[in-house]
């Protein structure tokens, strides 16, 4: 009879109250998980009731996210003044002017009038070619009488809030010994006072009308050629929006000087 042979003994394994305490763990995982899921808001859900919520408190307008508001808020581009529709409207009707106008010049070969906007407004420039002989001062030109004859039936149109501030310019040569000016900062304010009161004579308020003069400061072009010279003795037009900006952005620019 063969040997009976001893089976190996087995080697010890983890303890038993160890793979409880893993059933466990997995348990309370499984647990928190759920609670996770039923506490996240739906985002759609949590918009609308905030909307409902502000529309029947009337502290915001109904439906309308607390975050894109304040986006509004702060957008520097929701802060600016937009144009008035009576001074946009002004405008249309002086491109269409100039427009018109330039067309007269070109078959004359005179300089054309140009137009460009600005921050608070939009400016016409006329070439002093157009407008006075050398050195002068007395508006000549028949195409420039008619110009500022509509320009002025413009004006008269336009809200008081729109100002119209009328700048004589000059190049860098002083008027010649035989004019009556003396120099470039008489002659480039005649200029400009000149046509105030050819818009004042075609029944523009004088209280509307602004006149200054810059003499040679200020240039649009070189003043060594003979064609930037010409762009340079110019008279512009400014017509300028006097609307308060907003309250907050007008504070804001008063602190900051002070700090």
């Amino acid at each position: 009879m063969g040997k009976l042979i001893k089976p190996e003994e087995c080697p010890k394994c983890m303890p038993e109250w160890l793979a409880a305490f893993g059933d466990l763990m997995s348990l309370l995982l499984c647990f928190f998980v759920l609670l996770l899921s039923m506490a996240t808001m739906d985002a759609k859900k949590m918009e609308a009731a905030v909307g409902s919520l502000a529309g029947a408190l009337s502290v915001l307008e109904g439906g309308a996210r607390p975050d894109s508001q304040v986006e509004k808020e702060t957008d520097p581009e929701s802060r600016r003044t937009p144009k008035p529709k009576a001074q946009k409207g002004a405008q249309n009707e002086v491109t269409s002017t100039v427009k018109k106008i330039n067309e007269l010049l070109t078959a004359s070969g005179a300089p054309e009038i140009t137009m460009e906007e600005s921050e608070d407004g939009f400016i016409v420039r006329l070439p002093a070619a157009m407008l006075f002989d050398k050195d002068s001062a007395e508006i000549s030109g028949e195409d420039a009488k008619l110009f500022l004859k509509r320009i002025g039936m413009i004006i008269a149109k336009m809200p008081n809030e729109v100002k119209t501030d009328i700048i004589g310019y000059t190049d860098n040569t002083n008027p010649s010994k035989d004019s009556i000016y003396k120099n470039n900062w008489q002659l480039s304010t005649a200029r400009a006072l000149s046509v105030l009161e050819e818009l004042v004579s075609d029944g523009v308020p004088q209280e509307r009308l602004i006149t200054s003069g810059r003499a040679s400061f200020d240039p649009i072009a070189s003043n060594i050629t003979d064609e930037g010279r010409a762009k340079n003795n110019r008279v512009e037009i400014h017509f300028v929006s006097l609307e308060p900006k907003n309250k907050e952005a007008t504070k804001k620019s008063i602190l900051d000087t002070r700090n």
